[in-house]
């Protein structure tokens, strides 16, 4: 095991080794760096907090891939990083810009003196994976002291495995499981000396797409924590069902129909290589992968769930498709007009209580030409029974029924709304599924437990009737 001090001292002889001639290529440690640069550099700035006018701090800096750009917004900048010639060669590049001080110091000194709650936002990229896993831990605390309240923090680390195909005598990198860190800056806190306590909530968390895109790779994972009141944290979405959805609708599928009603409806799609596909609601991402494997096209999932994401991530690696995942609420993403292809989502949108809102942004997300597919929970025509009623609102649900649903794709603009009640399809899918699980009862409780068949029989006893109130809807509209 090595010492703390002794993973410090490997540390920089690595980067004095690889940063010898202080380009980008050596930065990155990647052949084709000048190219992923680029695209890469522009698809991480558009995810960072509007910083303009303010106090930004960089944490290894490097040779400036970013230290110039975050210097035309911020209002003061403070770049550094632990290799003197490294420092050096970045104030030599971005020095002209008067807001910004550098300075050569390791981020994990005690020397290294911050003044608490002084700065809007901390940016880093690929640093943590180059500190111990307790060095992270400590580091996270004192950022946490030196944000401000209301200030963020963004990190890009590499996880799971390397990216750049640069050779390496040795490598003492740490690619671990973005988990890790997850945890790591979820349980950091601070107490001030009036008794307020602050942790960090989580903003956003989503693979690096110019990685996905370029090499197919989805182990480039960038999060956004925001210091606030522990009381006003917003925890994560957790689904702590996963386990138990998955062993009954098939590995990647959260809801009832599996990869059988994926194949259907993924087809009225039309899908031709090279297209571009938002899900939403993309769960444990089943359907992205099978749409990436068998059309050739490019996904972008995104849930509000960490844990869904997690699960897609690590499911990812490897498979060497063009899928990416973020962890983001669908009502406050932004995406330019005219970006994709396709938006499909599965039984997700009854959680988005401003579905027409929700609707005009596929509308204009979507390519002329595009469609959308859309299944989702119902209601019958009229007012719900007293127990439906109060089973929705305990919830929090915004059902409707087929009709109106569709309707409100037409009011977004869209054209050709095909709106069926697919609830005998729900129902028989379920049966058939729910019915596997009784007869394979003995090897259900030794995979999960008795508690998670008790509530695979809940679901079965809340099967109501082909003429009941729960109603499930297919919808497919296109954009002219």
């Amino acid at each position: 095991m090595v010492a703390q001090g002794d993973e410090r001292q490997v540390q920089k002889c690595y980067w004095i080794e690889h940063s010898a001639d202080l380009t980008v290529e050596a930065m990155m440690l990647d052949s084709k760096a000048s190219d992923l640069d680029k695209e890469e550099r522009r698809e991480i700035l558009s995810l960072l907090p509007a910083y303009e006018g303010k106090s930004v701090l960089e944490l290894g800096a490097g040779i400036g891939r970013f230290t110039g750009e975050l210097a035309q917004k911020a209002g003061q900048l403070l770049a550094l990083d632990f290799i003197d010639g490294v420092i050096k060669k970045n104030e030599s590049i971005n020095g002209h810009h008067k807001n910004v001080k550098f300075q050569c110091a390791d981020v994990t000194s005690p020397d290294l003196k911050i003044a608490e709650d002084s700065v809007d936002l901390i940016f880093s990229n690929w640093l943590l994976m180059y500190l111990s896993d307790t060095e992270v831990e400590n580091l996270a605390e004192r950022m946490v002291k030196w944000l401000k309240v209301g200030g963020y923090i963004f990190f890009r680390e590499s996880c799971f495995h390397r990216s750049g195909d640069s050779k390496r005598k040795y490598n003492p990198t740490h690619y671990r499981e973005h988990t890790f860190y997850t945890k790591v800056f979820k349980e950091c806190h601070k107490r001030d000396a009036s008794g307020d306590s602050f942790k960090l909530s989580l903003i956003g968390c989503k693979c690096i797409g110019a990685y996905v895109r370029n090499k197919k790779n989805q182990n480039q994972i960038c999060w956004t924590w925001q210091k606030v009141k522990s009381e006003d944290v917003k925890g994560f979405r957790l689904c702590f069902d996963i386990p138990l959805s998955e062993r009954v609708f098939g590995q990647g599928f959260m809801t009832a129909g599996g990869i059988d009603a994926t194949e259907e409806f993924v087809a009225k799609l039309e899908l031709q290589r090279g297209q571009k596909v938002l899900d939403v609601g993309c769960g444990t991402g089943g359907g992205d992968f099978y749409m990436a494997e068998n059309f050739d096209v490019e996904v972008v999932g995104i849930d509000l769930s960490i844990n869904m994401i997690s699960f897609a991530l690590e499911r990812a690696i490897g498979l060497k498709c063009s899928v990416e995942f973020e962890m983001a609420d669908c009502t406050k993403k932004s995406y330019p007009d005219n970006t994709f292809d396709a938006i499909y989502s599965r039984d997700t949108i009854l959680h988005i209580q401003d579905k027409p809102a929700l609707f005009k942004s596929f509308f204009k997300w979507l390519k002329p030409g595009g469609k959308v597919l859309i299944s989702d929970y119902c209601k019958h025509a009229g007012t719900p029974s007293p127990e439906f009623g109060e089973y929705i609102k305990q919830r929090g649900y915004d059902v409707h029924d087929v009709k109106a649903y569709g309707q409100m794709l037409r009011d977004a603009g869209f054209a050709g709304v095909i709106a069926e009640d697919r609830t005998e399809q729900i129902i028989e899918v379920l049966e058939k599924k729910l019915n596997a699980v009784e007869k394979d009862k003995d090897a259900f409780i030794s995979d999960l437990s008795e508690e998670d068949y008790d509530i695979v029989g809940g679901w079965k006893a809340r099967l109501t009737s082909r003429s009941g109130e729960r109603r499930w809807g297919l919808f497919i509209a296109k954009k002219k």
